[in-house]
C-alpha cells in the first residue's frame, strides 16, 4: 500500500493542513495527458498546479479516459471529423490497487493510476479506470472515452468516479477531512457518504461543491428510476434517498443534489455568483453560494521572455518578443491551413469550445461587412478560430464547417484543429485580440482570457464571467457593450454583431497601426492587472480560507 509520503513528496504547510480530495471529470495538467475537453479541465489543471506551489494537503481524484475526449482531425475535404485513439502513458504510477464497485446491480473493478507530483508539478492525481481484464466487455468500456453520448455510460462514469474516487481514499486510509466536487458529476460520493455515516449533518461538514452552469437547464439531470437501477445511489432505499434531498417528481437534478449535500458552494465568478444566487433562490434546504472566481496558473502559462521585458518595462523589447511568438504561432497556421501570416498584421482570435451560445461565427455573420474588413488592405487583420465541439454537437461541428468553407479563400483566416493546452498557449502568446462574445450570462467564468492577458493579448469581449472584475474598456481591454435582453436573441446577436465589428473597425485597428504607444500601453495594462489577482495560487488559497477551513453553521437534525 502507497504510504502518504510516497503519494505527496512534500510536506503540506501549515495554513493548508486540513486535507482535501477534489473530485473533477476532467483535468488539464499537461499537453501530454489527454483527459480533458477544455475549460472545466483547464481550470481544475491550474488548481493542481497551484495547489502544489503552494503545497497545499491536496489531492485530485480523476479518470485515466482510454480515448482521451476526442483528437480533432479532419476528413478529406477538410471539414471536422472526431477521432479516436488510445493513449498510453509511461509517466503514470500503477498503484497494483483494483476494488469493487457496483454499477447496474453488477460487480466492476476499478483500478488506480497516481499521478506523482513530479512529473507535472502538480498536487498528487490517483486516475481510475475500469478498462482492465477483470471486467466484462462493457464495463470495460465505461472509462473509455469523457462525457460519453451514452446516458447509462455517462451515468456509470460518475459512479466509478464519485463512489470509486471515495472508496480509494478509504483503502489507502488515506485521510479526508474535505471533498470537494469540482462540478456535479461526481454526485454519488455523496451517497457514499451517507450510506458511511447515515447522518445528512456529517456528510454536509465534509463536502463543498463548485457549481460552474449558469443556467437552470444546463445543469445534469436524470431519470431518478435510471439512477436507481443503475446502483447510483450506493444502495440506499429509493424513499430514503427522496426523503434526504426532498425529491417530489421522477427527476435527480445534479447540481440541487449536491447543493443540499454540501455545506458551502461556489460560483465561479462574481457574476456567476450572483447568477446562481437567483437561479437557485426557489429551493428549500440548499447551502450558501458563495463566489471564488476561476483563474489560471501563471507560472504555467507565461512566457518568460514577455514577462521578463514587461516588468523590466522594456516596450522595445515587448513588442519584439511578441512578433516571435506571432511567428511561432504562424508556422502552426501554414502547416495545417496552408496560409502564410504575417507578424506586423494585427490577429485576432476566437479559440474555445464550438457552442452556439459562444457564437463563434457572429464575426462573420454580416458577410458583406465582414469581407470588407477582412480585404481592407490600409488597417489589415488576420483571424484564426480554433476549438473542439462536443462530438456529437452536430450544430456546433457545421459551425466549425461554415467558417471552414467561408474563410478558405481567404488568404488571412485561419481555422484550425486540436485545440489543447499546447495550441492554447500558441494562440494566447501569439495573438494581439482574444475575442470573447457568448451571449450575456451563459459563461461562468471564461478563464482562456486571463491567460491572454497574461500573455499581452488584449481581451475584446462581452462584459460575462470574470470580464467585469478586470475590465477597463479602452484601457487594459475592449468591451462590447451587450443588447437589450428583453430583445429577441436575433436581434440581440444583430446588434452585438454590429457593436463588435464597430469597434474591431473604429477603435481596434485604427489604434494597433496609428498609435502603437497607446497599443503597447493597454497591452501592458492587461499584464499588469491580471495578476495576481487571477493567478490560480489566489484562487487555490482563496478555497481553503473561503471553503475547505469555513466552519459553517448547520441545521440541526430533526
Amino acid at each position: 500500500m502507497l504510504s502518504r509520503s510516497e503519494i505527496f513528496g512534500y510536506k503540506p504547510k501549515k495554513e493548508y493542513s486540513k486535507p482535501v480530495a477534489y473530485f473533477s471529470m476532467e483535468f488539464a495538467v499537461d499537453q501530454a495527458l489527454k483527459i480533458y475537453s477544455g475549460g472545466l479541465g483547464f481550470l481544475a489543471g491550474s488548481h493542481m498546479r497551484s495547489a502544489y506551489d503552494l503545497k497545499q494537503n491536496l489531492v485530485g481524484i480523476g479518470m485515466l479516459w482510454k480515448y482521451g475526449y476526442y483528437d480533432q482531425v479532419r476528413t478529406i475535404n477538410g471539414t471536422m471529423k472526431p477521432d479516436y485513439v488510445q493513449k498510453f502513458y509511461s509517466f503514470l504510477t500503477d498503484t497494483g490497487i483494483i476494488f469493487p464497485v457496483e454499477i447496474h446491480s453488477a460487480i466492476v473493478y476499478v483500478k488506480a493510476y497516481l499521478l506523482k507530483p513530479e512529473v507535472f508539478g502538480s498536487a498528487p492525481m490517483f486516475l481510475l479506470t475500469t478498462d482492465i481484464e477483470q471486467n466484462d466487455a462493457v464495463s470495460r468500456t465505461i472509462t473509455n472515452r469523457l462525457y460519453d453520448a451514452n446516458e447509462a455510460t455517462r451515468v456509470a462514469q460518475s459512479i466509478v468516479l464519485g463512489i470509486g474516487g471515495a472508496k480509494l481514499l478509504d483503502i489507502l486510509h488515506l485521510e479526508t477531512e474535505i471533498y470537494h466536487m469540482n462540478e456535479g458529476h461526481a454526485l454519488p460520493l455523496c451517497f457514499y457518504l451517507y450510506s458511511k455515516y447515515r447522518d445528512l449533518q456529517e456528510v454536509k461538514k465534509r463536502v463543498v461543491f463548485t457549481t460552474h452552469t449558469p443556467e437552470e437547464a444546463g445543469n445534469e439531470q436524470r431519470d431518478f428510476n435510471l439512477l436507481s437501477r443503475m446502483s447510483f445511489f450506493n444502495g440506499l432505499d429509493d424513499d430514503e434517498v427522496r426523503g434526504i434531498l426532498n425529491i417530489e417528481n421522477n427527476t435527480l437534478n445534479y447540481t440541487l443534489s449536491a447543493l443540499r449535500f454540501a455545506k458551502i458552494a461556489n460560483g465561479v465568478s462574481k457574476m456567476h455568483g450572483e447568477v446562481s444566487n437567483e437561479m437557485w433562490s426557489g429551493y428549500d434546504e440548499i447551502c450558501e453560494i458563495r463566489s471564488i472566481t476561476n483563474s489560471q496558473n501563471k507560472k504555467y502559462w507565461k512566457d518568460e521572455i514577455l514577462e521578463s521585458a514587461f516588468e523590466n518595462n522594456d516596450v522595445k523589447g515587448l513588442m519584439a518578443r511578441k512578433k516571435e511568438l506571432k511567428r511561432q504561432l504562424f508556422k502552426v497556421v501554414a502547416d495545417q491551413a496552408g496560409k502564410i501570416f504575417d507578424e506586423n498584421v494585427l490577429t485576432l482570435v476566437w479559440a474555445r469550445r464550438y457552442a452556439g451560445y459562444k457564437r463563434a461565427d457572429m464575426i462573420a455573420s454580416d458577410a458583406e461587412r465582414f469581407l470588407k474588413i477582412v480585404k481592407d488592405t490600409n488597417y489589415p487583420i488576420q483571424i484564426i478560430w480554433a476549438g473542439k465541439p462536443y462530438p456529437e454537437d452536430y450544430s456546433a461541428i457545421d459551425t466549425f464547417n461554415n467558417l471552414y468553407w467561408k474563410t478558405l479563400p481567404l488568404a488571412n483566416c485561419a481555422i484550425l484543429t486540436g485545440y489543447e493546452l499546447g495550441l492554447s498557449a500558441l494562440l494566447k502568446k501569439g495573438s494581439d485580440v482574444w475575442l470573447n462574445n457568448p451571449r450575456l450570462y451563459r459563461e461562468a467564468s471564461g478563464t482562456s482570457g486571463m491567460t491572454a492577458a497574461m500573455n499581452g493579448s488584449i481581451n475584446f469581449s462581452i462584459p460575462d464571467g470574470w470580464i467585469p472584475e478586470f475590465a477597463k474598456d479602452g484601457e487594459n481591454s475592449f468591451i462590447i457593450p451587450p443588447a437589450d435582453r428583453s430583445l429577441r436573441v436575433h436581434e440581440q446577436d444583430e446588434i452585438e454583431c454590429q457593436s463588435l465589428l464597430n469597434i474591431l473597425e473604429n477603435d481596434i485597428l485604427p489604434t494597433y497601426y496609428d498609435k502603437p504607444k497607446k497599443w503597447a500601453q493597454i497591452m501592458m495594462n492587461g499584464m499588469r492587472d491580471v495578476s495576481p489577482e487571477f493567478d490560480s495560487d489566489r484562487m487555490a488559497a482563496e478555497y481553503y480560507t473561503a471553503m475547505f477551513n469555513k466552519e459553517v453553521l448547520l441545521a440541526e437534525p430533526v
